[in-house]
């Protein structure tokens, strides 16, 4: 494992409140059991033949999430609050339906507000009112796409007016799904609260689409996000298929990591050529893209290329600006790619018949599918579970086919990529038939 590690989750202090939630301590009674704080899962589990025994120091293993015996707060006092932020994705209203239902008749609270359109409503400059949520507002939103808060990017920097607005509204549970961006701002929120000394626990949902948070083995949205490519991708080869000499370009999201286009491409496997981030690639020369399509065109008469947002950004010319939540403005691949392809073809004196095929907002905006669903219950339950302890500065995630706590400072440490060398890539390359690299 790369990299030091701490797995350590912070606690406001010590539970002594008997949860109103009846478990079972014992095996084998068919009750389900609590959880305690002492059970814990190993991250680095590779290993060898041969490897000496291994021990592992507490910063080196995970949390195992769930219902503790004994909480911290005191239900009937709780006022939680609920912030979705950033892009769009599926699952967005699950997550918000899991927590509020998990809140509501698990632990009897009863005061439990949304707020409008990410952090910007916690700011008093937009004078944004919160959601009264309860069972009867969210009972039918996960069959929504999008988000029943609004979302948006940025201000997540504006800590001391967001921990002001925590304070004013009595607020003792922070729930903020969102990506990068959003735990990085929740965790200077929690930070900040610190500081204060005031007693409220901040939780993370991971959120992004491109499935690219540390110590996380997917986030939610994924699974519907690579179903929806699968279809722009089936669509895609249709065209290209029946007409002559057809190609078809499909760009799908994923700024600094390839997992969709690898996922989809591996789903679907009418996919010849795959361009994602964490592998560079040339156009021209003998060895380069335009050269490869080209003799596939000649041999098979149609090709389908899956591409990357983030993919050969080297390509082209960066405009040097930052969007609101001081990401990068990416230079736009797939016009690039048509417009480079049909000329080449063009000097050539080879006709083609070239279709682009961009679903970002379609798959963005989608439902969550039935996989995703049952993956954003989960998440919503267990974060609960954990503000309820009175944990704070975490993300719930999945790690090993767990749900665990990561401590936040730990999930954005580092980006999520795919490694070039490792087996994904391997089976991606294997599956399209494209060589390894597209470089002279």
């Amino acid at each position: 494992m790369a990299g030091k590690v701490d797995f350590r989750i912070r606690l406001l202090g010590k539970p002594s409140v008997k949860s109103p939630i009846w478990l079972s301590k014992e095996n084998g009674d068919y009750v389900a059991n609590y959880v305690s704080d002492d059970q814990y899962i190993v991250y680095d589990i590779e290993t060898c033949a041969d490897a000496p025994a291994r021990s592992f120091a507490r910063t080196e293993i995970l949390e195992i999430a769930g219902p503790r015996e004994t909480i911290y707060f005191d239900p009937a006092k709780v006022r939680a609050a609920v912030v979705t932020c950033g892009g769009l994705c599926p699952g967005l209203n699950d997550v918000i339906r899991a927590i509020v239902m998990c809140l509501w008749y698990r632990y009897g609270v009863r005061r439990i507000c949304g707020i409008r359109n990410g952090y910007r409503g916690f700011l008093a400059q937009f004078g944004l009112p919160v959601v009264d949520l309860t069972p009867d507002v969210v009972e039918d939103i996960h069959r929504k796409g999008g988000t029943i808060l609004g979302s948006s990017r940025g201000y997540g920097d504006h800590t001391g007016e967001i921990v002001d607005s925590l304070d004013r509204m009595n607020i003792n549970a922070l729930f903020a799904i969102g990506g990068d961006g959003t735990q990085k701002g929740a965790l200077n929120v929690s930070k900040e609260i610190k500081k204060r000394g005031l007693n409220i626990a901040v939780v993370g949902i991971p959120k992004t689409i491109d499935n690219d948070l540390s110590f996380v083995q997917k986030s939610f949205g994924f699974e519907t996000a690579v179903s929806r490519a699968v279809d722009a991708v089936a669509a895609a080869h249709v065209e290209a298929h029946d007409a002559i000499n057809g190609v078809g370009i499909v760009k799908v999201m994923g700024r600094q990591s390839g997992f969709i286009a690898a996922h989809t491409a591996l789903a679907i496997n009418e996919v010849n050529f795959v361009l994602i981030p964490e592998v560079p690639f040339e156009l021209d020369g003998p060895r380069g893209l335009l050269a490869h399509l080209q003799r596939r065109i000649h041999d098979r008469k149609h090709a389908v290329i899956l591409v990357a947002e983030g993919a050969g950004q080297g390509l082209m010319e960066s405009s040097g600006s930052v969007d609101v939540s001081g990401n990068i403005k990416l230079a736009d691949i797939g016009p690039f790619l048509k417009e480079k392809i049909t000329a080449y073809f063009k000097q050539k004196q080879t006709e083609i018949n070239l279709k682009y095929i961009d679903p970002s907002y379609i798959i963005r905006s989608a439902p969550a599918n039935s996989t995703d669903s049952v993956y954003c219950a989960r998440l919503g339950t267990n974060a609960v579970h954990a503000a309820m302890a009175g944990k704070t500065e975490l993300i719930v995630g999945l790690v090993h086919g767990y749900f665990v706590h990561v401590p936040t400072r730990m999930a954005v440490s580092r980006k999520n990529n795919i490694d070039p060398d490792g087996s994904l890539w391997r089976d991606v390359i294997e599956a399209t038939g494209q060589p390894a690299l597209f470089s002279s």
